[in-house]
């Protein structure tokens, strides 16, 4: 089981590849606001993150995710009862 960190890491990895590299993210980051997706491009997110840790992101905890945290959290706590 990837640690949070890890996860983050992931994710930010992930992020990077469709976004400026002079745009500043953290954990904080709102894929939304400060990254300006839209939800194609949430949903390639979630595809990808998906095939990185071989889980199945729920359709419903969309919702529920803003920022990087709230990804990895919800990441975590997927990878975590596989």
């Amino acid at each position: 089981m990837p640690t949070y960190e890890d996860i983050v890491s992931q994710v930010i990895s992930a992020i990077r590849e469709t976004v400026s590299q002079d745009v500043e993210i953290t954990e904080d980051t709102d894929l939304v606001s400060d990254l300006e997706f839209d939800s194609l491009k949430v949903m390639n997110l979630m595809e990808d993150v998906e095939d990185r840790f071989d889980i199945s992101v729920p359709l419903n905890v969309l919702a529920d995710i803003r920022t990087i945290k709230d990804l990895a959290l919800q990441l975590e706590r997927l990878t975590g009862e596989n």
